[in-house]
């Protein structure tokens, strides 16, 4: 991680209005994807009625309609982002795509557990901050956390918990994510510590919990897509956020515009987006995907498939460090007399070609052994 620091309060860019804001869903011609917006569209498509149809699983439509050229296209983002699921929308990026220093905002991926608020009133947008260990409870508005609190710029990791599990023997339940739920861009906001300060801590503090805009997949505004957090003394580290920019403009409605959590090198699911309440908790905070065996691993090494009993699962924090190769494209052909990277010479050794790997960023150098 690189720590790029600006400690002025300037901002970043005027903010979008909501008109500026695009669909969620681009138009497009009606396909197995723009299909999940209702049965009923299916129903009059087709001018009957789709026996059994309260009963066909998310995501899943007739046969008859799936078969199409026309794309899906999330918009803000790449179209080469790799679709895994349509509702909620999870896409990632493919591993070319992730080969600059800093990850583009249109080539970091995408992962929700329920939807994307629809509207966004930025002038009434607030920040609550409350909770059994808070000292009080106090609500900011996205202008009093911008001209209060000093402004930082931090490049961080975000990997979803599930990358890789399209790896996994036996396979895992879940998104099957391959490699691309990973990207490193830089992000800009306020230290969740100097806020959490403002508001005081009780000494019972423990963990935070956040809350977002997002809804639940069944439409019920009593339950929560998701509600994770992180222990207090990772909310209290200097590098973890309340971010507004990714690469020095607004966030992506995707990625959590206009406000949101950075807990670089964690689980992305700990860094809750349209955020708009933290809780400051004297437990391990028991949101949604916060308890059972979501985002846990065994505590102790298993054989692949053992059964695990919930207990003996251990919430995951620290992702542990991969690398990446993003250089030449998989698949791609490369005419061998074609260099990959610069020529260069050092001591005892003849480089003849360089292989850039991501997450760290790592250069692996490949040539000649030494004589």
């Amino acid at each position: 991680m690189s720590n790029i620091k600006d400690k002025t309060n300037k901002s970043v860019k005027p903010e979008k209005t909501p008109a500026d804001i695009p669909p969620l869903y681009q138009p497009v011609p009606v396909n197995r994807r723009s299909f999940l917006s209702s049965l009923a569209t299916i129903t009059t498509l087709i001018g009957s009625e789709i026996v059994f149809a309260r009963f066909l699983p998310a995501g899943l439509i007739p046969v008859a309609f799936a078969q199409t050229s026309s794309p899906f296209l999330i918009p803000g983002k790449d179209p080469e982002l790799v679709l895994l699921n349509d509702r909620p929308i999870n896409a990632e990026t493919p591993a070319h795509l992730l080969n600059d220093e800093v990850t583009p905002a249109d080539k970091l991926f995408v992962r929700n557990n329920g939807i994307p608020p629809q509207k966004f009133d930025i002038e009434n947008w607030t920040l609550t901050i409350e909770g059994e260990s808070a000292k009080q409870s106090k609500t900011y508005t996205l202008a009093e956390l911008k001209q209060r609190f000093t402004h930082y710029t931090y490049q961080l990791t975000l990997e979803c918990g599930g990358n890789g599990r399209s790896e996994f023997s036996p396979p895992a339940k879940g998104n099957q994510w391959t490699n691309g739920a990973v990207g490193c861009p830089k992000w800009t906001g306020i230290r969740l510590a100097d806020v959490l300060k403002d508001v005081g801590l009780k000494d019972d503090a423990v963990y935070i919990g956040y809350y977002g805009k997002d809804t639940h997949l069944s439409g019920d505004p009593n339950k929560n897509p998701i509600s994770r957090g992180v222990p207090i003394n990772k909310a209290l580290e200097d590098e973890s956020l309340i971010a507004w920019a990714m690469n020095d403009q607004d966030l992506p409605v995707m990625n959590g515009y206009p406000l949101r959590l950075v807990f670089g090198g964690w689980p992305a699911s700990t860094s809750g987006k349209w955020l708009e309440k933290i809780v400051i908790r004297n437990q391990v905070h028991d949101g949604a995907k916060m308890t059972g065996t979501a985002y846990r691993v065994p505590c102790k090494t298993v054989a692949p498939g053992a059964k695990v009993a919930d207990e003996d699962m251990c919430i995951i924090h620290a992702m542990p460090v991969k690398s990446l190769v993003t250089y030449p494209k998989s698949g791609e052909l490369h005419p061998l007399a074609k260099k990959l990277g610069a020529l260069m010479a050092t001591p005892g050794r003849v480089i003849n070609r360089l292989i850039k790997l991501r997450y760290p960023l790592i250069l692996v150098k490949l040539g000649k052994p030494p004589k």
